[in-house]
């Protein structure tokens, strides 16, 4: 008999283009204890485990595979790779699903494209976007508008207001500012 459970994610990885850990999130279920061959046991066993799956699969043009006995769903981008890690005994088309959810609300979050530069400038969302995808391994939605819709800001009522002090210099900076102060205090009389 088949042991279902809903822990069907082991792991969430971005590698940068040399293989260094971008992000990466290792999930065990809280029922069980950690073994000591566990990925989750140790960050040495973790950076070992990250160098030999980018050196596998680095280059390859296929987006899964079966490394150390866990079921590796990636993508390679210019400057980034993206891994999804479950058990070997776990349904890849869910994993598959899961993982092109991922993807495709990053491609929604990240405005210029999945590469290293916009990762880290849009961090936060990237987190955001995995914690909304899954939660202790157990995957949450998978949809990607709706994950992104989650992830990003909606639009705000105010009008911003940028204010660039090298193109309009410190007095009309000044002058504006004071003007709008004025102009709020005036509203709440």
């Amino acid at each position: 008999m088949v042991n279902l459970s809903l822990y069907t994610v082991k792991a969430v990885l971005i590698l940068d283009g040399e293989g260094r850990r971008l992000y990466s999130k290792y999930f065990h279920p809280p029922h069980e204890e950690i073994s000591a061959d566990s990925l989750a046991s140790s960050l040495k066993k973790q950076k070992e485990f990250e160098s030999n799956l980018f050196a596998k699969t680095h280059g390859q043009n296929s987006d899964i595979m079966i490394s150390d006995d866990l079921l590796v769903i990636y993508r390679e981008y210019v400057d980034v790779s993206i891994y999804l890690i479950g058990a070997i005994d776990e349904n890849e088309i869910v994993l598959q699903e899961a993982f092109n959810g991922f993807k495709d609300s990053l491609e929604l979050i990240l405005d210029t494209g999945i590469d290293k530069r916009s990762v880290q400038e849009h961090y936060d969302m990237v987190v955001l976007a995995i914690d909304e995808l899954i939660d202790d391994g157990i995957i949450l939605e998978t949809d990607p508008a709706t994950i992104a819709s989650r992830v990003t800001k909606p639009p705000s009522k105010d009008i911003p207001l940028n204010i660039e002090l090298n193109e309009k210099g410190l007095l009309s900076a000044w002058g504006f500012a004071k003007s709008k102060l004025a102009e709020r205090l005036q509203q709440g009389l």
